[in-house]
């Protein structure tokens, strides 16, 4: 009796991909939290809306030319997470069933994701400086790696669908591979000039979206 809820704990794929959604959904929409302008704040009691003759056309094409230097490392991660969320949902639907270690899998995944606005933050923030690029990195190891251990597992453990051959799956576990070796790549052109790793982080995420399919898989 003492084993019985581990057995029946964490079973519905379904719920998994209803909180995978919303919690996708909560961290591409923090994303833009850091492109709101914060230099047009004036003194008090002088708000544009109620003082005549504040600010100016020339400040406002100022402050959104400031935000020049964020809109790249928001456009990336915003293609990050998307490339993510397919990489979970493709997953997910090549599986029959979920077990309680497998949910805590997807759970330390989502706990990676809602680390992007963060590591977004820092990156646009000091864009000239190696370490946040080593943090956005990090980042993205650590949520990659937790796909792959949730796919490790369910092969291991017989979750996939009878449909799901070795082909699909070693497929899924090239993706990981492949983008990943990528992205330390990406990194590593960070020693030479930051701006090129940036550049490197968006066409890797570019190539990700736009690749088309190889070949269909065959089907049982």
């Amino acid at each position: 009796m003492t084993n019985a809820y581990p057995q029946i704990a964490g079973q519905s794929v379904s719920r998994l991909e209803a909180i995978s959604d919303g919690i996708f959904a909560v961290a591409m929409t923090l994303l833009v939290l850091d492109l709101a302008i914060k230099g047009t704040t004036v003194p008090h009691g002088q708000h544009p809306l109620w003082t005549a003759g504040a600010g100016s056309e020339h400040e406002a094409l100022r402050e959104l030319r400031g935000l020049a230097p964020k809109v790249v490392p928001y456009v990336m991660s915003f293609m990050t997470l998307g490339i993510f969320w397919v990489g979970q949902q493709t997953q997910l639907n090549h599986i029959e069933r979920a077990n309680r270690q497998l949910t805590y899998i997807h759970v330390a995944f989502l706990s990676a994701i809602t680390l992007m606005p963060f590591s977004t933050r820092f990156l646009s923030a000091y864009l000239t400086y190696r370490t946040p690029f080593l943090v956005y990195w990090l980042n993205l190891v650590l949520a990659g790696w937790l796909l792959f251990a949730s796919l490790a597992y369910a092969g291991r453990h017989g979750l996939f669908k009878a449909e799901t051959t070795e082909e699909i799956r070693a497929a899924l576990r090239r993706r990981i591979y492949g983008y990943q070796s990528c992205y330390l790549v990406a990194l590593g052109l960070s020693v030479v000039n930051t701006y090129v790793s940036l550049g490197a982080f968006v066409a890797v995420q570019l190539m990700a979206i736009i690749s088309p399919p190889v070949r269909p898989f065959n089907r049982i």
